[in-house]
């Protein structure tokens, strides 16, 4: 199976930490990866890439510095480290992972940019 499957979500406090892990069933380190989250009623929002050919990062502005994204290419794995979460944060969360070379940091918080996805992860604040 071609497969992304992602782990750490959970219930939180507001000002806490969580670390999602996404791990492929492939070898990560030929792949663009992002986050992704969507709120009930909301459009899916991107909020993190990481460029393969360059490694460059990219954050949605809202974020504020709260988010920082990384991968082990050993483990085939990305990661989401997430701080001083608050109750706006509550969302599912997606991982996913493209192939394609040469696009745009701000193309690639899109989902048009990606090709596998993991299931979701349930982030939830409490105020």
């Amino acid at each position: 199976q071609v497969q992304l499957v992602e782990s750490g979500g959970g219930l939180v406090q507001t000002g806490g930490s969580l670390m999602l892990s996404c791990t492929a069933s492939f070898p990560l380190e030929h792949y663009n990866i992002g986050w992704f989250r969507q709120a009930p009623g909301k459009e899916r929002e991107g909020i993190s890439s990481l460029r393969n050919r360059d490694g460059h990062t990219y954050y949605a502005s809202s974020l504020e510095g709260r988010f920082k994204i990384s991968r082990d290419n050993a483990k085939n794995t990305a990661y989401l480290r997430m701080t001083d979460l608050n109750v706006e944060d509550t969302a599912v969360y997606f991982c996913a992972a493209g192939d394609g070379n040469a696009f745009a940091a701000s193309y690639l918080l899109t989902p048009q940019a990606y090709d596998f996805w993991g299931q979701g992860s349930q982030v939830t604040v409490s105020s």
